[in-house]
């Protein structure tokens, strides 16, 4: 992989354990949030955004069944080694919305988060 590759879920999904209702996921929208305040961000990564069903294909073939759980960024080749949260088949990636802003900071300069 030769760009960093950033996985949300696509927006205003319903979810059939709760009949009627719609749904956002909340640390996606913060990626969201991210890609629209950092418009340069773009240019840097590829953006990919998904389905709400399990499996999730797309996923499934890049980190494994077990590494369905979004936002996750998966790493470019040329990433430092040490700073993914999981590993499938050679493929590095990092999950979960606080590693992926510290890497996206670290990695594609933008600002830290405020503690």
């Amino acid at each position: 992989m030769t760009r960093d590759k950033l996985v949300i879920l696509q927006t205003d999904f319903s979810d059939p354990a709760y009949p009627g209702q719609r749904f956002y996921c909340w640390h996606c929208m913060v990626m969201e949030g991210l890609l629209a305040s950092f418009p340069e961000l773009r240019s840097r990564i590829d953006v990919e955004r998904i389905a709400w069903p399990k499996p999730r294909a797309e996923l499934v073939g890049l980190i494994g069944v077990e590494n369905q759980s979004l936002p996750v960024l998966i790493l470019a080749d040329d990433a430092a080694s040490g700073i993914e949260t999981g590993s499938f088949e050679g493929r590095r990636f990092v999950a979960g919305k606080d590693a992926i802003l510290r890497v996206l900071a670290d990695r594609h300069g933008l600002p830290d988060p405020h503690p």
